[in-house]
């Protein structure tokens, strides 16, 4: 019995330790050159959501989502950013590093 309960167990492992989407994320490293803070909009995982960047500082940010691509909309226009990206923020626009 004891034996059947193992293999079972072993069996749904990968069930219990499969990422999902509701695990998506992405983890942004960044430096913003402006005196203001910026709050941008992001789209990531079809969902839309407003991330703020604080101003003068160099920091990180995790967006949560369905995935591991978000894009942020700024005035100087979209921008993909993947997970683990480093991005600087002046004038108001985003430049992937």
């Amino acid at each position: 019995m004891k034996k059947a309960l193992i293999l079972a167990a072993f069996a749904f492992a990968p069930v219990f330790f499969t990422p999902t989407d509701a695990e998506a994320k992405v983890y942004i490293q960044y430096y913003n050159k402006d005196s203001e803070t910026h709050k941008f909009k992001v789209r990531i995982g079809g969902t839309d959501t407003e991330v703020e960047f604080g101003n003068s500082r160099t920091t990180a940010v995790t967006i949560q989502g369905g995935g591991d691509v978000c894009v942020i909309e700024t005035k100087c226009g979209k921008i993909e950013v993947k997970d683990g990206a480093k991005i600087e923020i002046k004038n108001g626009c985003i430049k992937v590093m």
